[in-house]
């Protein structure tokens, strides 16, 4: 046995990520690592090239890729062929585990269409659930009978409003660590996209509220990507706590994210514009990803000092590394990971942080300690 050679638990403990020997035993099983040597007493060891192999493993895995796909990656090198075979499979497991989020989706729909019931229902919600255990889904008149459970059960809406938050209560997570506050932009935020699953996707830093709070207090300049977030956003409120809106895409025929991340790179007077806006502004941007990452790139080589950054871009690429550079760039930030976004989804964050600083502005109860979402 050689001095650097790793027994399993050593191993593990070097790797970390939550890595343990059985969890290594299974990636001997299925190929993704290599068997290794034998002591004398029969122990297996490891070399320092089997913990960078892992360490890779690891890192994959939190980035949601599957163990199939991972061995695949690992065995392609970089100038080879095969890259464009492992490129298709890809696509494949892509498209598989999008049907996969398309079935879960129509379970948490019915689940919704429960749950979401608020007291006036609650009735015809109990008949229906009673329905359900008694309901032979196995033949046609079966399905048929669910659609007729369904249809007595969207009845009732017709006698009364929605009630939303009585909704919300028993569809979002627990988010009593949360303050009262975050706890309203996230309810907002869902609201304005009608998915409940985008709470885990909703990322601020823990001064977030702090800043917003100052910033708008003190009649900050508000900037925003494209006058479609402009439009969108509470310009009463704003307008009473002195706060002035900057539109930097400034044209009214620029309304997607395609058409505001093409004019952005087409016009360099966009982009020295944002060079140009005021220390301790709020910058919303909920289309362009290039207005981000170029306000990141702003913000490290401090030429712009924003209070905060809202950050939610839509794109399939530049969007989520945009936000990725935003959530290290050491400021206070308010995103939604992945290519989830869009200037609604902007707006209504800082509409709420705006009507909580209104109706509440002697509330604290965002200056606990808790832990940044």
């Amino acid at each position: 046995m050689k001095s650097s050679d790793l027994t399993i638990k050593q191993l593990t403990h070097l790797v970390g990520g939550g890595l343990t020997p059985r969890m290594v035993r299974h990636y001997h099983q299925l190929g993704l690592l290599p068997q290794p040597v034998r002591s004398r007493s029969n122990y297996r060891l490891y070399t320092k090239k089997d913990v960078l192999r892992l360490q890779r493993i690891v890192a994959l895995k939190q980035q949601g890729f599957q163990l199939n796909h991972i061995r695949q990656i690992l065995e392609v090198e970089p100038e080879a062929d095969t890259t464009v075979n492992l490129m298709g499979q890809l696509q494949q497991q892509y498209r598989a585990v999008m049907q996969q989020i398309s079935q879960l989706r129509q379970t948490a729909s019915a689940l919704e269409g429960l749950l979401g019931r608020d007291r006036h229902c609650q009735i015809i919600q109990a008949e229906v659930l009673a329905q359900l255990k008694l309901l032979d889904v196995e033949t046609q008149a079966g399905l048929g009978g669910l659609e007729n459970l369904w249809s007595g059960l969207d009845a009732e809406i017709h006698t009364h409003s929605e009630a939303f938050t009585e909704s919300l209560q028993r569809l979002l997570p627990d988010l009593s660590h949360r303050s009262e506050i975050e706890q309203h932009l996230i309810s907002q935020l869902v609201l304005a996209c009608g998915d409940v699953s985008l709470v885990s996707f909703i990322k601020l830093s823990r001064d977030a509220i702090a800043a917003s709070r100052e910033a708008l207090s003190s009649s900050c300049q508000i900037v925003v990507d494209t006058q479609t977030v402009a439009a969108a956003l509470d310009q009463t409120r704003l307008l009473h706590l002195g706060c002035h809106i900057e539109t930097l895409i400034d044209n009214p025929h620029i309304t997607t994210a395609t058409e505001a991340e093409l004019a952005f790179w087409q016009h360099r007077e966009w982009r020295e514009k944002l060079h140009e806006v005021s220390q301790g502004c709020v910058l919303v941007v909920g289309y362009a990803p290039s207005v981000l990452l170029e306000a990141c790139e702003a913000i490290a080589n401090q030429k712009i000092q924003p209070a905060l950054v809202i950050g939610m871009p839509i794109g399939f690429s530049h969007a989520p590394a945009a936000k990725r550079q935003l959530m290290q760039q050491g400021i206070p930030f308010i995103t939604v990971e992945g290519t989830l976004g869009g200037g609604a989804l902007a707006a209504t964050a800082l509409n709420a942080l705006v009507e909580s600083l209104i109706d509440k502005p002697h509330c604290h109860c965002y200056l606990k300690d808790v832990e940044p979402l």
